[in-house]
């Protein structure tokens, strides 16, 4: 007789996304009975932000054990630095960028104690998912972690971020279009194993922030509902067990640009850049992303300082090799042909690919 077990997936017990939140970091925590905590800060950030956690933490009577820059995400430094916090250490938090989260999160995975993610910018969905990009070997590599504890997202310290990290954010929310029907199509054509409830969670996170196009990206109601769209990704990428949901042919360009590129650009504008054109090769939604980033300022922005023109086109060559096994529409060479005269063509692509 066949057995079924239903899927129990693991999700943040502190979500917390509005004004003022750093402010009650310290509560937040002590309300989990959390004691001794272990910060990790990206740089720059305990200088615009410390002070701030500090008070709070000390108001919550949560002490300070560890405390660390972030500058380096190599795994060997990581798991030394791991077992080398107090062992009386009960919580981690990273705070600020991509680097300190995802080096507390694996950090916290090693030591598998809970981990706290304190984001200043939204550059991507890495603050609530359950995966860290990471150098291994010398590689950036996605590696398996744990979903966060806890995310406590203070909207006012997002608006204080760069522009660049906003529209890094806006880059990869549009890309959830070009992955899932990567990921349907993979299912459809390979057999691989695909998650209704996943996907569509992920489709619904695009969904709801479209009608924002042509506002202010600073404006709180826009950057309340990216973010709440970026943490939801992080999620469907933890009910679907894998990062399909978030991740398709655009991220397989994106990585492979960061392999060849001199001086690579953030992930979230390189994703946004080719989902563009990876939504042209699959007919999917074309339109609907082409005035979502146009009407966001995006392919202004990235036509400020354009990608290289010559190292993206051989991204798009190497996309299918960077996940074996990895179905996409760039599993096709005639897909990758189609994409390179498109982007020979294209009168977006001539600004922002030079």
């Amino acid at each position: 007789m066949i057995k079924f077990c239903q899927k129990q997936i693991l999700i943040p017990s502190i979500m917390k996304i509005s004004e003022g939140k750093l402010d009650n970091t310290g509560k937040y925590l002590k309300d989990e009975f959390f004691n001794h905590a272990a910060l990790f800060f990206s740089e720059g950030i305990e200088e615009l932000f410390g002070e701030k956690i500090y008070h709070s933490l000390e108001t919550g009577g949560i002490k300070v054990l560890h405390r660390s820059i972030i500058s380096d995400i190599n795994i060997e430094n990581i798991i030394r630095e791991a077992f080398a916090i107090p062992k009386s250490v009960d919580v981690l938090a990273g705070i600020g960028g991509g680097k300190a989260l995802d080096y507390a999160k694996y950090c916290a995975h090693v030591l598998a104690i809970p981990f706290v993610s304190i984001p200043t910018s939204i550059s991507n969905d890495g603050f609530c998912s359950p995966n860290s990009s990471l150098l291994v070997e010398g590689k950036r590599k996605t590696v398996s972690a744990k979903i966060p504890y806890g995310v406590i997202v203070d909207i006012d310290a997002i608006k204080t971020s760069p522009k660049y990290c906003i529209y890094s954010g806006i880059g990869d929310l549009i890309s959830k279009i070009t992955a899932g029907y990567d990921w349907k199509e993979a299912a459809k054509i390979t057999g691989e194993r695909f998650n209704d409830f996943a996907y569509i969670i992920a489709n619904n996170t695009v969904s709801g922030v479209l009608h924002y196009k042509g506002c202010d990206i600073r404006n709180h109601d826009f950057l309340f509902h990216l973010t709440n769209s970026l943490l939801m990704n992080g999620i469907s990428m933890e009910i679907a067990g894998l990062s399909r949901p978030a991740s398709g042919s655009e991220h397989l360009i994106s990585h492979a640009y960061d392999q060849i590129a001199q001086t690579p650009s953030l992930h979230g504008i390189q994703v946004g850049v080719a989902t563009y054109i990876c939504s042209f090769l699959q007919g999917n939604n074309f339109e609907t992303v082409k005035d979502f980033l146009q009407s966001t300022g995006f392919f202004d922005f990235v036509a400020e300082k354009p990608l290289n023109k010559e190292v993206f086109i051989k991204s798009v060559e190497m996309a299918s090799s960077m996940k074996e096994d990895f179905y996409t529409v760039l599993s096709d060479e005639k897909n990758i042909e189609r994409a390179k005269e498109f982007i020979k063509k294209d009168e977006i692509c001539q600004n922002i690919l030079k």
